[in-house]
């Protein structure tokens, strides 16, 4: 039987390549596509592949906040995070989320196919280019009691709000893609800032960029 695999990446030309390098194995079977991660979330929820293979810096949502809502709405489903980035920081927060890979985009060739069979066989996987040490560390932080991080202070809507906000979308904006009302979502922003002790728009944007909601460039 094949594996059903999903593609979440904000990048057409990205995906098509990922989705042809793929479809080349004759065990996998890309079935559905999203451009940013509420989408990815909404169609994974209704599609249940086997493997999604997510990247982390989208629209709206990103792979990591996508990848913990599908962890807890379509459990059978394992997660691969394919990404530039390899800070230790995002690495952790993606296994937290309920990650079970996480590859380099510029490995996206053999390197995946190994994390694809790797996880759909029961297994975590990690790819070479990054120290085995990342998974000791990763385990310390786990199990940490305490998170200094102030990202662990927000809950997930909390994340989704910062993200949007700092896409440069307005507070009806926010409402009309969340489904509450502007009122409430001024509501949230200034708990938000209060929480996280910013001052300003300028400082939400840096926050966001510095924990990877956003990026940086």
């Amino acid at each position: 039987m094949s594996i059903s695999i999903f593609l979440a990446d904000d990048h057409a030309m990205f995906r098509q390549g990922i989705r042809l390098l793929l479809e080349n194995e004759k065990n996998f079977a890309v079935t559905g596509e999203a451009s940013n991660g509420r989408e990815a979330v909404r169609e994974v929820t209704k599609k249940k592949p086997d493997i999604v293979v997510m990247d982390i810096f989208m629209p709206e949502m990103n792979g990591i906040d996508a990848t913990e809502a599908i962890s807890q709405d379509s459990p059978g489903t394992k997660i691969i995070i394919l990404t530039m980035n390899s800070s230790n920081e995002h690495i952790f927060r993606a296994f937290r989320a309920g990650a079970s890979a996480y590859v380099l985009k510029e490995l996206a060739g053999d390197e995946l196919i190994r994390a694809i069979n790797t996880v759909h066989s029961g297994k975590r996987f990690i790819c070479d280019s990054i120290s085995g040490s990342v998974i000791d560390d990763y385990v310390k932080y786990r199990d940490r009691k305490e998170q200094p991080d102030d990202i662990v202070k927000l809950t997930r809507r909390e994340r989704e709000i910062v993200q949007l906000i700092a896409e440069g979308k307005s507070n009806r904006d926010v409402a009309r893609i969340l489904f509450l009302a502007p009122s409430t979502v001024g509501t949230y922003r200034h708990r938000i800032m209060t929480k996280l002790m910013l001052h300003d728009y300028s400082d939400l944007i840096r926050f966001a960029m510095k924990h990877g909601l956003i990026p940086s460039d």
